[in-house]
């Protein structure tokens, strides 16, 4: 990110990042596996075949429970028919037409399906089974105008084993920050496009991040069931809490509409174009060899697509359920944002230092990272990275200057320590093929060497001891031709090469001049 921020920071206003949306989940372990419930069973002295009768009886208390302070409040219950209904329009239709800003809203009840128990009359055995099996049951929809989160909803499954979803908002939550602090700001839907101080904001934000969160999650999830100690009081339980899906956004705001408008186009184009499989599986945290390669223990798929939505043009990349997603998000008088934004769905392609479960005192080590919320502060540390890697991959696209004025140089033959060194012919298969190879994205962070060139420019392995050393004097020379033009620069104490900023202009613009149509072409000019 520091390289976009420094090219483009007399345009920026202010950059905000943190999470924007985060969805936790509650389960209550003890009872979510067969041997589990059992336990609980015995402990109330309740018969498998009395398990229908008992779990009903439970429901119903857990339902009256929940929709006490509604009736309290007065506010609206109401059972949406259909899962195609969206629940938070309906919500949000409900606060603005009765002017909620704090407190319940409202409480919406829908039939979906979940994982509960049941009980199996097993012939073979003659007697009675608990077992785990899908069904549908009613969910309770609770949505607030929190005190400190803002608008939020948070849902329980009125069957056994009564797992809990709470769904909040980061930039809901600053909202209420930032008021209680007396600062000023604009906001547009999700996002602020003006903020009296940018610092500020942004320290208010870290803040989430040193919440008590077990704290929080529980008082949400009293409210759910305000019985939840009378029905576990012979058998005491308490939620573990995971998180479910993380979204960590790092807005940059533009002070010009016009300036991110014009920008926008030309950051998708290269996104699309420009940016390879092993270029987005290095923004999400994947490790990749140094010779480039996907590694070969990876049997996922990695897809970019566009969406064009109501907000802006939407552009994903995303990786076994993770993703990397741009947006133009919104232009107002005051400011425009753009939003790259990391997504963290699967967990198990990241890693985090941490010592093994259950021995919190035992030695450190990478590990793959957990969906506990003891793990969170490792996912804001791999969102935040993989912003930045996005951002500053895309640092080099929006170019004032034309193809001819940034190549010019390069198609002339120069003099580097007194010999001649031959032009460049970006257009010729040749020439374009080393272009492309230097440019990728595996060696912006490490750069190059001659054998990772070496690998990528020729098809074959050498024959020879002797086949081989002309090859690597073949490449020596394109390395040196490549320095002479200001396209590469040696890292001192090293046989490594990196992307000059003026090389990484231009690489670019040959190469996305090379792969867009002539329409494309004469559309742009």
């Amino acid at each position: 990110m520091k390289e976009f921020i420094a090219k483009f920071g007399d345009q920026i206003n202010g950059v905000l990042c943190g999470f924007d949306r985060l969805v936790f989940r509650g389960h209550l372990r003890g009872i979510s596996y067969v041997k589990g419930m059992e336990r609980y069973l015995w402990a109330n002295q309740v018969l498998k075949k009395e398990f229908g009768e008992h779990a009903e009886k439970v429901t119903e208390r857990l339902k009256e429970a929940s929709l006490a302070e509604a009736g309290r409040l007065q506010r609206p219950v109401r059972y949406l028919a259909s899962s195609k209904i969206s629940k938070e329009d309906v919500a949000r239709a409900i606060a603005a037409e009765d002017r909620i800003t704090d407190g319940l809203v409202c409480v919406l009840k829908s039939v979906e399906p979940c994982r509960s128990f049941d009980i199996h009359r097993n012939r073979e055995k003659q007697k009675l089974e608990l077992v785990v099996r899908e069904r549908q049951c009613l969910f309770l929809y609770h949505y607030w105008m929190h005190p400190v989160f803002g608008f939020m909803n948070a849902r329980i499954q009125s069957w056994f084993p009564f797992p809990i979803q709470i769904c909040l908002n980061g930039r809901e939550w600053l909202a209420r920050q930032m008021d209680g602090a007396g600062l000023s700001y604009a906001r547009q839907d999700n996002c602020f496009p003006w903020v009296e101080d940018w610092a500020r904001a942004q320290e208010l934000m870290d803040r989430q991040l040193k919440v008590d969160w077990p704290h929080l999650l529980n008082e949400i999830a009293q409210q759910l069931n305000p019985i939840h100690n009378e029905v576990f009081a012979k058998y005491r339980l308490g939620y573990y809490w995971s998180t479910y899906q993380s979204e960590w956004a790092s807005d940059v705001v533009f002070r010009e509409a016009a300036t991110l408008r014009r920008l926008q186009p030309r950051l998708l184009r290269h996104g699309m174009t420009a940016l390879g499989c092993t270029d987005v599986m290095r923004f999400l945290g994947r490790r990749i060899p140094r010779n480039g390669e996907v590694p070969k223990c990876f049997n996922g798929e990695v897809v970019t697509d566009v969406k064009e939505r109501e907000e802006g043009v939407r552009l994903k990349h995303h990786v076994n359920g993770n993703s990397e997603k741009l947006y133009d998000k919104a232009y107002t008088a005051v400011g425009s944002v753009l939003r790259p934004e990391c997504t963290i769905h699967q967990v198990e392609d990241i890693r985090t230092y941490r010592p093994k479960e259950g021995d919190p005192d035992g030695p450190l080590a990478w590990r793959p990272m957990r969906r506990g919320i003891a793990d969170l502060h490792r996912r804001t540390e791999v969102s935040q990275r993989a912003n930045e890697r996005y951002l500053d991959a895309l640092a080099s696209v929006d170019e004032s200057a034309t193809i001819a004025e940034l190549t010019e140089s390069l198609t002339r033959p120069v003099s580097w320590h007194g010999q001649r060194v031959r032009a460049l012919r970006p257009l010729e298969a040749q020439d374009s093929a080393l272009l492309e190879a230097v440019g990728r994205g595996e060696f912006v962070i490490n750069g190059l060497r001659n054998r990772d060139l070496q690998r990528l420019l020729f098809d074959t392995q050498p024959d020879s001891p002797q086949a081989a050393k002309r090859r690597s004097a073949q490449v020596s020379r394109k390395l040196r031709m490549l320095r002479a033009h200001g396209l590469l620069q040696k890292v001192p104490r090293t046989h490594r090469y990196q992307v000059t900023a003026a090389g990484r202009k231009a690489i670019t613009a040959i190469l996305t001049a090379r792969q867009a149509s002539v329409a494309q072409l004469t559309k742009a000019a």
